[in-house]
């Protein structure tokens, strides 16, 4: 069983004790790339970046809202979080 197999099974077992962990972690991590996305210098580049963190974060607490699938909330659980850890990490160090 591989490692995205056995979060997912965990995930979907314990619904109700990740979502608002993971709504929080992920809430908190979206904030924390805007706060630094909008130090850089205004470009078409650095809306492009705030849309899509804006997006994704939105996407993964609408998921929970509309309770999708467990499989689809966990998707984008991690789409939300892989999104805003590499906008992080692009962002240019002064």
């Amino acid at each position: 069983m591989t490692l995205y197999n056995k979060w997912l099974t965990d995930f979907k077992e314990n619904l109700i004790l990740y979502v608002p962990l993971s709504i929080i972690l992920q809430s908190c991590l979206g904030s924390i790339s805007i706060f630094y996305l909008t130090q850089m210098p205004y470009s078409t580049s650095l809306l492009i970046r705030v849309t899509l963190c804006t997006i994704v974060c939105m996407c993964y607490n609408a998921s929970i809202m509309a309770q999708l699938k467990k499989k689809w909330i966990f998707n984008l659980l991690i789409i939300s979080l892989v999104t805003n850890i590499v906008l992080l990490l692009t962002y240019p160090v002064l």
